[in-house]
């Protein structure tokens, strides 16, 4: 049986675990909130919960951005913060680590080996590994490195009915049988409940040196990074624009440009001595039309890397947000830019954007309102018909953040009706009473 403190019960104390950071209003009340320390505790509340019929949510630190941890009416929240396992074998350079961990905590105990994790989203320092596999994260390095799933090497996974599977191992070569690890990447908690992870690591790279573009225009800078990313592999290509760059420095006063319409961070991490791709980089910045263009000494650099990480807070400082991460193409990227543009002027709204623009990926921000019922329904045109767009220039309704809840009523537009067919089919082999995470991803039973 869990200890007294590892379940909690009532309106007060399960409050906290209803919402993650996407604030779904429509939320449920959990009946009870689980807070498991082994496997062997998810066994127990898994199988509980499928012998009468409860719905179960997985949820780690709540840092996501999809609705994808929101509590069901009468289910319960299997909340992972506790499970805090950690093992390292430099030997194999992997890490074993139990979903509870931070990103920033496993980050910093392998670099005291000299190894390195590469995916490093925005909010690594609060988000949890568990979270990172369930929607397979990738931050700003993943032009170069990958996202989570390219450093998932095994996994144990408890199922529906309680049965634990163990996936995969310390190999960098693995194909016996079908590849059901990568099933559970990405799957939101609607396939199985993750309590452990081996990872792959990488030696530490040598320090990035960044340079910093500064545009007039949206176009010029979406100029650049065209071709940019057509012609090397920097380890960063991220983007700002200037709604971005006004609340980051009203938040943080980093010193940023707030005449600025947009600034592009360029990353290399080569040890090339004649620094080719940093002077490809500030040549092509040059040619498309940057005012300002920097090779940064490191603090600087770090400060501007941290700017970026801090876009999403400090624009939601302003007022509700609905956050998007609609990925395209690489050629397509100008074309979003320019249509996320028209749609927010033509709803009346603020839409700031940012992106990992290296692969594409790209947060348009919907500024909504807490309290303006009139502003909210203008908002919520808006982010959708920025999902339609997504979907309409070749691209994805969500690059990193997971569907969720709040995205699941454009899926069917991305990926058909066939696809979707099959994947609820898996869905429905591995839980078919449909408790895993009801309403995330999959329409609810």
């Amino acid at each position: 049986m869990l200890p007294t403190d590892a379940v909690l019960t009532g309106p007060d104390a399960t409050a906290p675990y209803r919402q993650d950071r996407a604030f779904d209003p429509d939320a449920g009340l959990p009946l009870a909130v689980a807070l498991p320390t082994t496997t062997a505790d998810v066994q127990q509340i898994v199988r509980l919960a499928a012998a009468h019929g409860v719905p179960v949510v997985p949820r780690g630190a709540g840092t996501g951005l999809s609705g994808g941890a929101s509590a069901v009416d009468g289910g319960i929240v299997l909340c992972t913060t506790r499970m805090r396992g950690l093992r390292i074998d430099p030997a194999t350079r992997t890490v074993t680590a139990q979903p509870g961990v931070l990103n920033a905590e496993l980050k910093a105990a392998v670099a005291a080996e000299g190894l390195w994790y590469p995916p490093d989203p925005a909010s690594f320092e609060i988000c949890s590994i568990g979270g990172n596999i369930a929607t397979n994260a990738g931050g700003l390095c993943c032009v170069k490195y990958g996202v989570t799933t390219d450093y998932v090497l095994g996994a144990e996974v408890v199922l529906a009915d309680g049965r634990v599977l163990r996936l995969g191992g310390p190999l960098i070569k693995d194909v016996a049988g079908l590849s059901l690890l990568k099933l559970f990447v990405g799957s939101e908690g609607t396939l199985g409940v993750i309590t452990e992870v081996t990872l792959r690591l990488l030696p530490a790279p040598p320090p990035a040196r960044i340079v910093a573009a500064w545009f007039r225009t949206i176009d010029d800078a979406a100029a650049a990074i065209a071709e940019i990313s057509t012609s090397i592999r920097p380890s960063m290509l991220e983007y700002m624009d200037a709604t971005c760059i006004r609340a980051v420095e009203a938040q943080l006063h980093p010193g940023l440009d707030t005449t600025a319409a947009a600034l592009v961070l360029g990353g290399s991490d080569d040890l090339d001595p004649a620094r080719r791709d940093v002077r490809f980089m500030m040549e092509a910045f040059t040619r498309h039309g940057a005012y300002a263009v920097t090779e940064t000494d490191p603090e600087t650099g770090a400060a501007l890397a941290a700017a970026r990480r801090a876009a999403i807070p400090a624009v939601e400082a302003e007022g509700r947000l609905l956050l998007s991460d609609v990925g395209v193409p690489l050629p397509r990227f100008g074309d979003l830019l320019d249509g996320v543009d028209a749609i927010a002027r033509a709803h009346d709204v603020t839409i700031a954007m940012l992106a990992h623009a290296g692969d594409g990926n790209t947060h348009p921000l919907v500024l909504s309102s807490w309290d303006d019922d009139e502003l909210a329904e203008r908002a919520e045109a808006a982010y959708g018909e920025v999902m339609t767009l997504a979907v309409s220039l070749g691209g994805t309704i969500t690059g990193e953040h997971g569907v969720g809840r709040m995205k699941r009523a454009w899926l069917r537009d991305q990926i058909g009706d066939d696809v979707l067919e099959v994947a609820q089919r898996i869905k429905d082999a591995l839980d078919p009473s449909g408790i895993l995470n009801p309403g995330t991803i999959f329409a609810p039973r």
